[in-house]
């Protein structure tokens, strides 16, 4: 073995590859620069190999690119020593290089032939594309269903809000109707107890004056009373078959002398609407309490708009009463229509025209809400069922109590304005 090692290196009897060529310059020159070019660009495919892979650790059989790195350097280097035996014969270096060359070529095949099955599992960029674009659509049904529940829970938390407040506003009216009929019986027996010490004293009398403040003070009382029994939807009643477009075309021209000249009145009366079972008068008090509202919030003058609107199916009507003026905040709109509230300074309102105006709006059968939009101002619908309708039936009330015989019920004016 050491013979044969010791012989493949011997060059003492060996000619350069040049000789092979006559030493002719144009030969040996091209081959030369042919496998300098060659070595060059082996040598530098493994130094971009080496680069991809050193940094791109996230490759998968990246193992296999080191293994072609060494392949080729290998074969650049049979290139140089093919330049080299040009004018030494060292044969034995050359073999010993193309066997290293040999053994990485090997290697090299094998752990292709090897990768090829895994290699071929491997997803094509078109399969990445439809992957992603799969992905996609699963984003956005994701998406679709999460805006879903999301606005299913926005929905969910409104009704349960609206059924709170609809649960505090009925427990407000029980107790406000409860507390109004006591009041109210009693206000009945000061006024005529008033009526009968008034009746007994000499027309000259210093008391009479007294007397006169008192009952005036009592009648408010009564007034307040009436509201609240409004609100707690107990106040008497006389619907009638009523043109809703009528009667606010004609209540439209009073309203003008009573709101002031700076707030212009507007119409929009929708035709052909169903005629409502309600008390005109009390519809008319109704807008004129929200009418006075909307000029508080328009002390520059701005627009008061009437408006009525079909609902659908036909199965009533609404009417729309809405100003430009501050508007409200959403706090105070949920407890707008509570008896009592107000945001007007102390002395400057009762607060309870809205809370009037939504027990009328009730106990007809219908409801009073507020409406958000896009413009500014508050807008107020009164909503009612249509004549003969099967949701025209009258709230339920509680019984009046029944006033000791004798007494007469305090008088009411027949429309009452409030703050």
């Amino acid at each position: 073995m050491l013979e044969l090692l010791r012989r493949l290196w011997e060059v003492e009897n060996l000619s350069p590859h040049g000789i092979c060529l006559l030493w002719r310059p144009e030969l040996i020159w091209t081959h030369v620069v042919s496998d300098s070019l060659i070595a060059f660009a082996y040598f530098s495919i493994p130094v971009g190999l080496a680069y991809f892979v050193s940094h791109r650790r996230d490759v998968v059989f990246g193992w296999i690119f080191w293994s072609f790195a060494v392949f080729i350097t290998a074969c650049g280097a049979t290139h140089l020593m093919a330049i080299w035996t040009l004018w030494v014969p060292d044969y034995g270096l050359e073999a010993a290089v193309k066997l290293l060359t040999g053994m990485a070529s090997i290697g090299t095949a094998v752990a292709l032939w090897v990768l090829m099955p895994k290699a071929l599992t491997l997803p094509s960029p078109t399969q990445l594309r439809q992957a992603n674009e799969a992905l996609e659509a699963r984003i956005r049904e994701r998406d679709a269903a999460l805006a879903a529940l999301e606005a299913a829970n926005a929905e969910r938390q409104r009704a349960e809000e609206a059924l709170r407040q609809s649960q505090k506003m009925e427990a407000i009216g029980q107790l406000t109707g409860g507390v109004a009929h006591d009041f109210n019986n009693l206000l009945n027996v000061v006024l005529l107890n008033l009526d009968r010490v008034e009746r007994g004293l000499p027309a000259e009398s210093p008391l009479r004056k007294r007397l006169g403040d008192a009952m005036k003070g009592a009648e408010r009382a009564a007034t307040m009373t009436h509201k609240l029994l409004a609100f707690a939807r107990c106040q008497p009643l006389s619907p009638v078959s009523t043109d809703v477009n009528a009667q606010i075309a004609s209540f439209a021209e009073f309203l003008r002398g009573t709101i002031g000249s700076r707030i212009r009145i507007e119409t929009d009366l929708a035709p052909d609407l169903p005629r409502v079972n309600i008390d005109p008068n009390q519809l008319e008090n109704a807008i004129l309490n929200l009418a006075v509202n909307a000029r508080d919030a328009m002390p520059e003058g701005g627009t008061l708009t009437l408006a009525t609107r079909l609902l659908p199916g036909g199965e009533g009507l609404t009417v729309e009463v809405s100003d430009t003026g501050s508007g409200m905040t959403p706090e105070v709109e949920a407890r707008a229509f509570e008896p009592f509230f107000t945001t007007k300074p102390l002395g400057e309102g009762t607060g309870l025209g809205l809370s009037q105006v939504f027990g009328f709006a009730q106990q007809s059968g219908g409801n009073a809400t507020f409406v958000r939009g896009d413009r500014p101002g508050t807008t107020v619908h009164l909503s009612f069922p249509a004549q003969g309708s099967a949701a025209n039936r009258p709230a339920p009330t509680r019984p009046v109590p029944v006033v000791e015989p004798g007494v007469p019920p305090p008088l009411l004016p027949p429309v009452v304005v409030a703050g």
